[in-house]
C-alpha cells in the first residue's frame, strides 16, 4: 500500500554548493519532474534521474549547475496589479 502525502509533505529539496560536485534535487513537484526529465532525456550529460520513490519523491543529479536558476522577484506595486 502506498502512503499518501499531504501537500505540506510534498516538498522540494535542492542541495547546491560551490564545489564541482553535481547539484542534487529531490522533488514531488510534477511540473519540476517533467522539466528535469525533459532536460535529462535531451541532455544526459547535464542532468539525469537517479531514482524514484513514491514517498521520498524523484531524485535528479544536475552536473551542469548553470542549467538551473532560482528566480526572485520583488512584490508587484498596486498599479501593476
Amino acid at each position: 500500500m502506498t502512503e499518501k502525502l499531504t501537500k505540506k509533505e510534498k516538498d522540494t529539496e535542492i542541495i547546491y554548493d560551490q564545489s564541482d560536485e553535481p547539484m542534487q534535487i529531490r522533488t514531488h513537484d510534477l511540473n519540476l519532474i517533467r522539466r528535469l526529465a525533459a532536460l535529462s532525456s535531451e541532455y544526459p550529460e547535464a542532468c539525469h534521474m537517479v531514482g524514484k520513490d513514491s514517498i521520498s519523491g524523484t531524485y535528479f543529479e544536475v552536473m551542469d549547475k548553470s542549467r538551473v536558476s532560482i528566480h526572485v522577484t520583488k512584490p508587484y506595486s498596486a498599479e501593476r496589479r
